[in-house]
């Protein structure tokens, strides 16, 4: 290589640095933000997942104490002092809506559970849970119609707890003397192939008591 040919090379290289050295200092900043962001990012995360991880230890703290009381009014008490309020609350709210039935203050329990309802944060399986539950506990106290309406809805094909519900229009039907409506409904929840045992049982006992019939294949379950 001549001697030409290296001071090219030399001087083409130092260009190149020069330019590397320019950029970097009209650029630089955005790539020392980026890392500050990711580094940042990861913090952020780690935080959360530790925050979120002690907020879950301290509710199941609070509920394994309340739980541990003797009595239904006390550990009623108990777990109304947990925030009730969102998806991570509403464990608590079912357990206190269970307590506070079992203290005997039925509306309590009912408004406990209205509060799961209505709370568009808590998961759809926990708002269907109460509000079926809810309409149980209304059972006497709440307009029949309206009730039975409110149940049908929870009774339709793909919600979770439907053969519950279809069991509770069935209830509401021999409630209201409506024998006949009563077995149709408890022939749907014995033809159901995803009935379970217990519900099976009750149904079928349900049925004889109102002077129905059995089918062997209903009788011989799933």
């Amino acid at each position: 290589m001549s001697n030409t040919d290296s001071f090219i090379e030399e001087v083409t290289e130092e260009v190149r640095r020069d330019r590397l050295f320019a950029l970097l200092r009209r650029w630089g900043w955005v790539a020392v933000l980026l890392v500050l962001l990711i580094v940042g990012g990861a913090g952020w995360n780690e935080w959360r997942k530790a925050q979120a991880e002690a907020g879950a230890q301290a509710l199941g703290d609070a509920l394994y104490s309340a739980l541990d009381e003797n009595e239904a009014e006390a550990r009623a008490q108990a777990l109304s002092a947990i925030d009730t309020t969102g998806s991570a609350g509403a464990v608590a709210a079912l357990l206190l809506a269970a307590e506070q039935e079992a203290a005997g203050d039925v509306p309590a329990a009912i408004a406990t559970l209205e509060g799961v309802v209505t709370d568009g944060e808590v998961p759809q399986d926990y708002r269907d849970l109460a509000a079926l539950k809810s309409l149980m506990l209304s059972a006497g106290t709440m307009d029949e119609a309206t009730r039975r309406a409110a149940l049908e809805n929870l009774a339709l094909p793909g919600q979770t707890f439907r053969l519950v519900a279809m069991e509770q229009v069935a209830l509401s039907h021999v409630r209201a003397g409506e024998t006949e409506a009563a077995l149709d409904q408890l022939a749907a929840i014995l033809e159901d192939a995803e009935t379970g045992d217990a519900l099976r049982d009750r149904a079928q006992s349900l049925t004889i008591a109102l002077g129905g019939e059995i089918d062997a294949q209903d009788g011989a379950g799933n």
